[in-house]
């Protein structure tokens, strides 16, 4: 694995060049375990994760990237899925590790998948938000997106917005933004948790559960050889880099407001019985986000 990787960019870093890219898996990602039960199909465009009795799989890419928009197409594991987790995320590595992350948990065939995200910063997590979502996630791909920049995140399923969590430092909150991060995902067995908190288990008589990505794009900064491709203080070349300041507008808001509202199931900023002591201090500008 990659090592800790820094860089110094301030919140002012505004004039920065980023590299686009839309994704080839041969070219943009490695499969790092799962001893054939992932595979790389039609030319680099279709990947599929595969998770049986003796093993799930899983793969990461090749660049490191220091802030972005990343997206990704997921068709998830159809059927009775109980037991199964399919991650997709953002990471570094170490204990004190930042991380971005999507999981989907899998459920009893007719029942909804619930949708977990969470932000680590400096090894502490814990800030979980979920999601039931408002369309079937395995009878077709649907569009997963991490826009990550130095004043917040935001988490968006088909381009509309389910979660902002913004930057916390003003609050005394670390907050992701010196460690590059690789892109990871993988399909796991998890049925001591995942699905009614370990009471369903995997039924293994449906294996092998699959998994499907397509449609990789990564409009970003990338880290490499110690050094960020958003290093320059030229000019943009292009207006691809527009999310390195995006943030939601009124009608982005609105969607987002409705997400919640209809389909959030957990908000540990709302966890009164977890924080008896008083919720985490980045609720106080990410109670609702």
């Amino acid at each position: 694995m990659a090592p800790l990787c820094y860089i110094s960019i301030t919140l002012a870093a505004a004039l920065l060049i980023t590299v686009a890219s839309a994704g080839n898996f041969n070219q943009d990602f490695d499969i790092t375990w799962g001893e054939g039960r992932a595979r790389i199909l039609n030319d680099g465009n279709l990947l599929t994760l595969s998770l049986d009795k003796t093993s799930g799989s899983g793969f990461q890419s090749k660049n490191e990237y220091l802030f972005g928009k990343i997206d990704m197409q997921l068709k998830l594991v159809p059927g009775n899925s109980a037991g199964t987790v399919t991650a997709y995320y953002l990471s570094s590595q170490g204990a004190t590790h930042d991380e971005i992350d999507f999981e989907f948990l899998g459920n009893l065939s007719g029942d909804p998948y619930t949708l977990h995200t969470n932000v680590y910063s400096q090894g502490k997590g814990g800030r979980e938000q979920r999601f039931n979502l408002w369309f079937d996630p395995t009878a077709d791909f649907h569009t997963y997106s991490i826009l990550w920049n130095p004043q917040r995140i935001i988490f968006s399923v088909d381009g509309t917005p389910i979660r902002e969590y913004k930057n916390p430092e003003s609050v005394g909150v670390s907050y992701p933004k010196n460690q590059a991060m690789k892109i990871y995902s993988s399909l796991w067995n998890a049925d001591d948790w995942a699905t009614r908190g370990g009471l369903v288990k995997t039924d293994w008589s449906k294996a092998p559960f699959t998994a499907s990505y397509r449609n990789f794009s990564a409009d970003a900064c990338v880290w490499s050889s110690g050094s960020s491709s958003c290093g320059s203080t030229s000019p943009p070349e292009s207006g691809n880099s527009g999310w390195l300041n995006e943030e939601l507008d009124s009608t982005s808001q609105e969607r987002l407001k409705w997400v919640q509202k209809n389909y959030m199931i957990y908000n540990y900023c709302g966890d009164a019985k977890r924080f008896p002591q008083g919720f985490p201090p980045e609720c106080a500008i990410n109670g609702s986000a």
